[in-house]
């Protein structure tokens, strides 16, 4: 493994194990086992490195777990309740990925003062949404990209809820009920 991808291996153990705002560059270079300037050259800062880090993080476990709850639900099942039953699948795993959401709520928080936080986040949300269209094959091509967003949407909501809140967040069946009470 060379220096950039030691350099990513380290940043996302310090992610999941300290937090966005807690990691340091000395503590991404140990886990690393590599030199502090080693991140200035790859990554040209640590804010770079820690955005690119949470970005594959995002991608490697969250999508997954997204992918395959969408995946293991029943496309003839109507889609308002295919939208329940991925909704909860996917809120079964928040436990597992706990430390990864704070990370990613962090991040966000980070957005908002950095320019390229907010591109990078930005790009990873357009990916996301491409990637929800093509898992949604029970949903009119016209409307595919509508309703990924709906889910990327809720899905990010939801993680935000669970983090504060996990007991009293919502179910999937509470929103879809919601849903079908807006479209009336």
């Amino acid at each position: 493994m060379g220096n950039r991808e030691a350099l990513l291996d380290g940043a996302r153990k310090c992610l999941l194990e300290k937090g966005y705002g807690r990691t340091t560059v000395r503590d991404i270079a140990a886990a690393a086992g590599v030199s502090m300037a080693a991140i200035g050259y790859h990554f040209g800062s640590k804010e770079a490195l820690l955005n690119a880090a949470l970005v594959e993080l995002n991608g490697a476990e969250l999508g997954c777990e997204i992918e395959h709850a969408l995946a293991a639900a029943d496309p003839q099942q109507d889609p308002i309740d295919r939208f329940a039953t991925a909704l909860d699948s996917i809120a079964e795993t928040f436990s597992r990925h706990r430390h990864l959401l704070a990370a990613s709520m962090e991040g966000f928080a980070q957005a908002e003062r950095n320019p390229e936080v907010r591109s990078l986040l930005a790009e990873g949300h357009r990916r996301a949404i491409a990637a929800l269209t093509e898992l949604l094959s029970n949903i009119e091509p016209e409307h595919a990209a509508e309703v990924a967003a709906l889910y990327y949407t809720t899905l990010t909501g939801l993680m935000s809820q669970w983090l504060v809140d996990p007991d009293n967040a919502p179910k999937g069946a509470t929103l879809a009920r919601a849903v079908r009470a807006l479209t009336r």
